[in-house]
């Protein structure tokens, strides 16, 4: 499978292999048509802020037109920070802040890395995750967490060091989805049950983001990320079906969505609360999962309003 390992996933492998989850990772979920490119980074090429990101600019001749941050030309990279405050994390940051996320949780110094030499590094503990009492792995996996303004979602999962480009190896990833997927990788047996828990975590983690580039990179993250960490615990299982993709998919394009976080819109939508009809939604939309066999959207903003 072409995602596996690759920092850079190739849109026209995604279309070739599994066809239509490209298709599904482009999705607006609110407005029912594509992503925005949400910046003018690619005017010369003739997308705009406003333009739906469509398939064809971005396949093909096009295949190498969004690439991760670190690809970018170092000039691109100053002026998407100055216009848009977009800084990317190193990862040794996210593992320390992600700990202190999960000794809230645990009521106890995290469980899942070790200090290893100077304090930007880290190895994985070696025993299997132990949970307080009163609590279980299932609660865990099943956690509702996000990342705010999420660029190429770092915080979600640490396929790569964002700063640098380098590739972490599954077992030594400290994102918030690699933490839920170890913790179901120590606590199933069967392939069938590990899918099943897998997409309970994913379903429990969001992100959203502004630019259309950085929300593309994010969900096609999310999705290698469980696909790698099948593999890594199962390395003999076969590939996945396509419905099971395209299932994913589906799940990554609801909780991944593009909004201007100020305002809970899509950019450059107007958030009058009056505008609620299909042709110009005021507010963004997400999936409530906590029916899974009849989730249903609810607005974002009202989630938030109830903190």
């Amino acid at each position: 499978m072409p995602l596996l390992g690759e920092v850079d996933i190739l849109e026209d492998d995604l279309v070739r292999v599994v066809p239509g989850v490209l298709d599904l990772l482009l999705k607006d979920r609110t407005t029912g048509r594509n992503i925005l490119w949400g910046t003018e980074d690619y005017a010369a090429l003739g997308h705009h802020a406003q333009d739906e990101i469509r398939l064809e600019a971005i396949t093909g001749a096009n295949g190498r037109v969004i690439r991760p941050r670190t690809a970018k030309a170092a000039h691109v990279q100053r002026r998407r920070s100055v216009e848009r405050a977009e800084v990317f994390t190193p990862a040794w940051v996210v593992n320390a802040q992600n700990d202190l996320i999960d000794a809230a949780w645990f009521g106890a110094p995290t469980p899942f890395v070790l200090p290893k030499g100077r304090h930007c590094d880290w190895e994985p503990t070696q025993r299997a995750i132990p949970f307080p009492e009163g609590r279980t792995w299932r609660d865990y996996v099943r956690l509702p967490r996000l990342e705010i303004t999420c660029g190429e979602a770092p915080y979600l999962t640490t396929r790569y060091d964002a700063t640098t480009g380098l590739p972490i190896p599954v077992p030594a990833r400290v994102g918030i989805l690699d933490r839920k997927l170890r913790v179901v990788s120590e606590n199933t047996l069967r392939d069938k049950d590990w899918m099943r828990w897998a997409k309970h975590a994913l379903r429990a983690t969001y992100g959203y983001d502004w630019q259309g580039d950085n929300l593309l990179l994010a969900r096609e993250n999310l999705l290698a990320t469980l696909i790698e960490a099948r593999r890594e615990r199962f390395p003999k299982a076969a590939e996945l079906p396509q419905h099971d993709y395209r299932e994913l998919a589906d799940i990554i394009s609801w909780n991944l969505w593009q909004m201007d976080g100020l305002h809970f819109v899509p950019p450059g939508s107007d958030p009058n609360p009056d505008l609620l009809d299909n042709r110009e939604p005021a507010y963004c939309r997400i999936l409530d999962w906590s029916i899974p066999r009849r989730p249903k959207p609810v607005f974002v903003h009202t989630l938030f309003r109830k903190g």
